[in-house]
């Protein structure tokens, strides 16, 4: 190969790496949301790797851009429909139940303390 083939080849490498990186832990966190128990995320986990290392050893790239593809269908088409989120993170049941104030409204912390002036 020449040294230009061999960039672009080693270029589109790493960029479907980064995308079965990015499918791996987006179906294996998904994975959580379905199962109702850890003993079975783990089991689910387990048979998730091995459907990944099961082609692991695959090296042409048009087949790769295809299992890669496929791959994400098949992600789409089973993601939970309710996933699970974090109380306080956005989305979550807890996100800004406590809001700031607005501008303009002030708040003492005096607690009923009054001066004597």
């Amino acid at each position: 190969m020449s040294g230009v083939s061999t960039a672009a080849y080693l270029a589109r490498r790493a960029a479907q790496k980064e995308r079965v990186r990015i499918l791996y832990r987006r179906a294996l966190k998904d994975t959580l949301n379905w199962a109702v128990h850890r003993h079975l995320f783990y089991q689910d986990a387990s048979d998730l790797r091995e459907k990944f290392d099961a082609n692991k050893h695959v090296e042409d790239v048009d087949t790769i851009d295809r299992m890669i593809a496929e791959g994400e269908a098949t992600y789409n088409k089973w993601r939970h429909p309710d996933p699970y989120i974090v109380p306080w993170a956005p989305g979550g049941s807890k996100f800004t139940r406590n809001p700031t104030p607005p501008a303009g409204i002030e708040i003492l912390y005096d607690y009923g303390r009054e001066d004597n002036d």
